[in-house]
């Protein structure tokens, strides 16, 4: 069996590590409460509270248009609707966390992951 161990893979030019661009991992995640109070994140740079269950993920680096979220929630919601703020270059997302019967609320413990391109 073959091992391979490496603290850092450099990118083509040999000046930087490799970054993920066009492949299959989570460009941006987050784990937050309804504070909102972001307890870990990847590629999020801060947390917009618009009103109850109703929060921006403000980007660190934007993603290109066409991407996919999901999450879940404490308690006994799920993040439950997703839509993008800005069509282009998009620079964040709103997610509504709440109940599947439409209600929202703020839930205790939430986590989101985003997919996709980065811009």
């Amino acid at each position: 069996m073959s091992e391979i161990r490496a603290t850092t893979i450099s990118d083509a030019a040999g000046t930087g590590p490799v970054t993920l661009t066009k492949q299959s991992a989570a460009k941006a995640w987050v784990d937050f409460n309804s504070t909102p109070t972001v307890n870990n994140s990847f590629n999020i740079s801060s947390i917009t509270d618009n009103g109850v269950g109703n929060y921006t993920f403000n980007y660190s680096t934007s993603m290109v248009s066409g991407y996919a979220v999901c999450g879940g929630s404490g308690n006994t919601g799920s993040i439950r609707a997703l839509s993008p703020r800005s069509a282009s270059g998009a620079t964040s997302v709103t997610v509504y966390t709440g109940e599947t019967l439409g209600s929202t609320f703020d839930s205790t413990f939430n986590t989101a992951s985003v997919h996709g391109d980065l811009a």
